[in-house]
């Protein structure tokens, strides 16, 4: 024999489910105490389902940011405000983006992802709040967008119901997309919770 191979431990690792009757165990019994409240719990559980809709609310946005693309047809001169700053366009980057990661913070648990999703989900609420911002001076400096470019006000009513609808819609996305992303981003989750919850 070598001598080599005389004095090198051999380990043996079995499976949970194997229990050799000779040998006893002792269990160690710990209790953890939860700081959580009730609502960061279930906000943990449902990461995917929050990633899932700030991905489709960004989907959204972006939809409605190529119909605005097809605006500029005539009598209309210019494009409106919220198109201008490209709020749809930027704003739904954002979105999924934060949705992107809160999915993939669900699947695998990481302490660079959790500060990589809490970072994009701070953006995409600073983002919302930017887009609200603008919405509102889209508002105010659209109101008469399209009535007040037509010659002809025959279908100018119709137009500018569904051109404040659009509005209205992508403010409703905004406000929900920034409290999504402000709870995303505060929640203060850490990966052995992370692990320990299950979807």
């Amino acid at each position: 024999m070598d001598s080599n191979n005389i004095h090198r431990p051999v380990l043996l690792v079995f499976p949970p489910e194997i229990t050799s009757p000779g040998y006893r165990t002792t269990g160690l019994i710990a209790t953890a105490y939860n700081s959580q409240n009730k609502l960061q719990k279930v906000l943990i559980r449902k990461l995917k389902i929050l990633g899932t809709t700030q991905i489709l609310f960004g989907i959204m946005n972006f939809s409605f940011g190529v119909v605005f693309l097809f605006t500029l047809v005539n009598p209309y001169p210019r494009f409106p405000f919220i198109f201008i700053s490209g709020y749809p366009f930027w704003g739904s980057a954002l979105f999924v983006n934060s949705g992107a990661f809160l999915i993939a913070l669900k699947r695998k648990t990481t302490d660079t992802l959790i500060k990589m999703s809490q970072v994009m989900n701070l953006l995409s609420a600073l983002g919302a709040a930017a887009g609200i911002i603008l919405l509102i001076f889209g508002f105010l400096l659209d109101g008469e967008f399209i009535c007040g470019y037509s010659p002809d006000g025959i279908q100018c009513g119709a137009i500018t119901v569904l051109f404040i609808g659009i509005l209205i819609m992508l403010m409703i996305f905004s406000i929900a997309e920034l409290f999504i992303s402000l709870f995303s981003s505060t929640l203060g989750y850490s990966s052995e919770e992370l692990e320990g919850c299950c979807c």
